[in-house]
């Protein structure tokens, strides 16, 4: 692969552009439309800008760990060229990216939202089990990832003398745990939790 920085650079851009589309759109900020029926105008204003600062750093956040984070993580684990391992990291973002922009589009097409993705056992699972955590959990596992699973399995077995067989059960595994933290993580009540920090005052009444 040539222009790798230029490359990265693209992927960083476009990550951005679909978090910020989403925001804009008005995707996840469903708590703010009580300060819009009130007419608190300036507030809502305030709050959705913020919001949009705050998606672009996670999106940043998020294309940065994925594409040196996790290769950094492989080049060590699996002794993967660190080139290698950044390029394999490339080809997995965009794949992120791509699921993300499709489902967003989706969104605004059909002008609702899901909790969970077209692409995933999500709405399977959603279908047959009340469980919230077995439903984050088959969330994660999308078309994309295997997908992903494919890219990086080509990528390991080409510059590393691991048995095929292990590497990839080794993916399979990885992944599972993956969508165990996220599916974990997914059941933290983070906005109650922000909301009583800000709130402080006397919690004894």
């Amino acid at each position: 692969m040539r222009n790798v920085s230029k490359r990265i650079a693209w992927i960083f851009l476009m990550g951005l552009l679909v978090f910020a589309v989403s925001e804009v759109w008005g995707m996840n900020t469903e708590s703010l439309t009580p300060l819009l029926a009130a007419g608190m105008w300036d507030a809502y204003t305030v709050a959705r800008w913020t919001s949009l600062m705050g998606t672009l750093l996670w999106g940043g956040f998020y294309v940065a760990f994925h594409v040196y984070g996790t290769a950094f993580l492989y080049s060590k684990l699996l002794r993967l060229p660190w080139r290698a391992a950044l390029i394999m990291q490339i080809y997995v973002t965009a794949l992120l990216i791509i699921e993300k922009g499709l489902i967003s589009l989706l969104f605004a097409v059909t002008g609702y939202t899901m909790s969970v993705s077209i692409f995933s056992f999500g709405p399977i699972a959603y279908t047959f089990l009340d469980h919230s955590f077995l439903i984050y959990f088959f969330n994660q596992l999308t078309l994309f990832t295997s997908l992903i699973i494919a890219v990086q399995y080509r990528f390991i077995r080409s510059f590393t003398k691991i048995n095929p067989a292990l590497i990839l059960f080794g993916l399979i595994i990885l992944h599972i745990v993956s969508a165990l933290i996220v599916a974990s993580v997914s059941l933290i009540p983070v906005d109650d939790i922000l909301g009583g920090f800000m709130e402080g005052g006397n919690p004894f009444e």
